[in-house]
């Protein structure tokens, strides 16, 4: 069936609340007494039930009860079973490989693949994401415990490592970034601030995750080739590595190579394979964990370890160890980096979470989302288990495989604690290139992403900027800072105005006491203090004026080529006080302060001629905070600044024309319903200014032309 395409374009005038008010009648709600909330708020407190409301309460805290509740055993429990084992058998690959981006025993992960999913299983809202490590997480853990635990030279100075092996101290660092990330998430949730995954966009993951999947592949070299190469974290890590490497490349290990090698070219084609025929098989093939038990057959036969002299996974960890409690010291020295790898774990998590929600109708809340993986990494890093979210791969095999419901995740953790526990020791002998081969054959998906540029730049030149600031910026310096960059980068884009405008958005109900940080922060915006550069002209005009009477021949003669434009009355300037309005009515010439001026006269340059407040999250504006206002716009607008206010909520407008806010200079006609009204009225104002090639013009300035001859 052919997809229809159709176009439809909206046109209407530019409204402004005068002009908007003009054209539709204005519809009045019918206001309540004080008598009748209370009435209202004493019948449904006696008539509502306060079982109910705690178990709605329940359910929001707990959605498992929610889809256990409609969960159809005959149709769902087979497919959750067989989606159940097939990712768990991924689940424990991964865990084993994504641990060695983290610095840590391989054993680590299957730890990762057990803990968070069991507190995610009653308390996460997705049915289909698989919880677990996650590449980009498990290298930015990684960065913290090269960084603090460095493979050459002494660990950082913290007291909780005294009397720990290498390893130990690599795992209690993991854990205490992991909790502390946790710590993070859950304070969102409960703050609900689920709605910051909106400032990451596709666009800025995208870049953020090609870029990770550069330091995975570059990480993971080591591995393949067989080489001793330091974890080296910070700015420019990427290419110290790439240079350690490459010094060291006449030592690369044959049979690591050989092996890495025909193990990504047939997990390659498998997976190719897979992608051809999901329609037809009930399953995806798990090569990788074929490949895995194929290659842990052939190193311990041929004894790979010592014949070849390979580094195999070596002595797993048996059973689980007693909880643990996190390093504060450590806390203190990671707290910069555990903050991203919070926002990129919840940030990814979501975003699969939100496709599959849509594709099988079901609804995800963003903020119990950050509780639900808070609570699981605080939970999984008092196990010595590391930064859990999802993985795209993983996720899809769940949900192909015929997943349901999260009983699918639990069956794939208890794989990983039957493994744990019983049949660890069979990996043992597992080659560690292996397990770099695995990592970097699935870096595809990721590193195809470079795809995007071409098709970014020819549809969305400001997109491409932002994906290609963001991955070099994540390249270079690192993923933690790299997100940093990649967020200013998307935040210039969004607040790029036209030359001579600047939109401030108030993000907060404005009161009493806040307006005067409100009139700080908006002076730091524009760039400039408003009542200073008033009094700075006033003085100006002062010194002008008696300039002016001592007939000074800088004023009369240079003056009239660049200040002024005589007119046919030769009355002076009646000066008033610095902070009052600059009254040019009667001044001999017409003033334009962005001329060059005098020598003598010292006048701030303001390239701005039009601000726009946006007021959308302005839900309250006391009285207090209506004065300070007033005199805020009253200042730009006696620079000659156009200032309006966009979005202002119906009732703050009534209030304002209750207390008398609008006068001769503050008029209902700098109100605007939209910002994108507000914008065509600007650009309209000054598409004169524009075509002439001014970048920065006065609204209200009067240009210099000679007086018209009488005739």
């Amino acid at each position: 069936m052919a997809t229809l395409r159709k176009q439809y374009a909206v046109s209407r005038y530019v409204y402004s609340e005068d002009s908007f008010g003009e054209d539709y009648e204005k519809v009045y709600r019918v206001r309540k007494t004080t008598l009748d909330h209370l009435t209202r708020s004493s019948f449904v407190f006696v008539c509502s039930c306060d079982s109910k409301r705690a178990k709605n309460a329940v359910l929001s805290l707990l959605p498992i009860i929610g889809w256990m509740r409609i969960y159809r055993v005959r149709e769902w429990l087979l497919g959750d079973v067989v989606s159940g084992i097939s990712t768990g058998l991924i689940a424990i690959m991964q865990g084993l490989a994504f641990s060695l981006l983290a610095s840590l025993p391989p054993s680590y992960g299957l730890y990762t693949a057990f803990f968070p999913m069991l507190t995610y299983f009653f308390l996460g809202t997705s049915r289909h994401i698989s919880v677990g490590s996650f590449p980009v997480l498990s290298l930015m853990v990684g960065a913290v415990v090269t960084r603090l635990v460095p493979d050459e030279g002494p660990p950082a100075n913290i007291t909780g490592f005294e009397g720990l092996t290498q390893d130990q101290q690599r795992v209690l660092v993991a854990s205490s970034v992991t909790f502390l990330m946790g710590i993070f998430q859950l304070a969102m949730g409960v703050l609900q601030v689920g709605f910051i995954v909106v400032y990451l966009s596709d666009t800025l993951v995208s870049g953020f995750t090609t870029a990770a999947a550069v330091h995975i592949l570059v990480s993971q070299l080591k591995f393949v080739l067989g080489l001793t190469v330091p974890g080296i974290s910070g700015p420019l890590s990427i290419i110290y590595t790439l240079e350690k490497i490459f010094v060291q490349i006449t030592s690369t290990n044959i049979c690591d190579l050989v092996m890495s090698i025909l193990i990504m070219a047939m997990v390659f084609i498998v997976k190719e394979l897979n992608d051809i025929y999901k329609a037809k098989l009930p399953v995806p093939i798990p090569i990788e964990v074929i490949m895995t038990v194929i290659a842990c057959g052939v190193s311990y036969g041929f004894n790979f370890e010592k014949r070849y002299d390979v580094e195999i996974v070596g002595k797993m960890v048996s059973g689980y160890e007693p909880p643990m409690a996190p390093n504060v010291e450590v806390f203190q020295e990671s707290a910069v980096e555990a903050f991203p790898i919070a926002i990129v774990g919840f940030a990814v998590a979501f975003s699969v979470a939100k496709v599959y929600s849509i594709k099988h109708d079901y609804t995800i809340d963003g903020n119990q989302e950050l509780i639900a993986f808070g609570i699981s990494n605080i939970f999984g890093a008092s196990f010595r288990s590391f930064a859990a979210s999802t993985a795209l791969s993983r996720t899809a095999v769940q949900e192909s495989s015929g997943g349901k419901t999260q009983i699918a995740g639990l069956i794939s953790a208890m794989m990983a604690m039957i493994v744990t526990v019983a049949l660890g020791f069979l990996l043992e002998p597992l080659p560690r290139s292996v397990l770099g081969a695995l990592v970097i054959v699935n870096l595809k998906g990721m590193l195809m992403q470079f795809r995007e540029i071409p098709y970014l730049w020819r549809r969305d030149k400001t997109e491409c900027l932002v994906w290609l600031g963001t991955c070099l910026g994540a390249i270079l310096l690192g993923l933690d800072l790299g997100l940093v960059v990649g967020l200013g980068v998307e935040l210039l884009t969004v607040i790029f105005e036209p030359k001579g405008v600047k939109i401030f958005r108030i993000p907060s109900p404005i009161f009493f006491a806040n307006i005067e940080f409100f009139r700080d922060k908006l002076v730091e915006a524009v760039g400039f203090n408003p009542l200073r550069v008033l009094r700075k002209r006033n003085k100006a005009l002062r010194k002008i004026k008696k300039q002016l009477q001592q007939k000074d021949d800088d004023i009369t003669e240079r003056g009239s080529r660049d200040l002024v434009c005589q007119t046919t009355e030769e009355s002076y300037m009646n000066m008033e006080e610095l902070d009052q309005p600059t009254d040019l009515k009667g001044f001999p010439f017409q003033m334009d302060w962005n001329a060059e001026l005098p020598s003598n006269v010292d006048v701030p340059r303001v390239d701005l001629h039009s601000l726009i407040l946006d007021f959308s999250a302005v839900s309250f504006l006391d009285i207090s905070a209506m004065k300070g206002l007033k005199m805020a716009l009253k200042e730009f607008i006696r620079i000659d600044v156009d200032v309006y206010i966009v979005a202002c909520d119906v009732y703050i407008v009534e209030k304002l024309h209750m207390c008398m806010f609008f006068d001769d200079e503050i008029l209902t006609s700098m109100f605007f319903p939209t910002l994108h009204d507000a914008m065509l009225h600007v650009l309209e104002k000054h598409k004169d200014d524009t075509k002439n090639g001014s970048n920065t013009v006065a609204p209200h300035r009067r240009q210099c032309r000679k007086p018209p001859q009488k005739t």
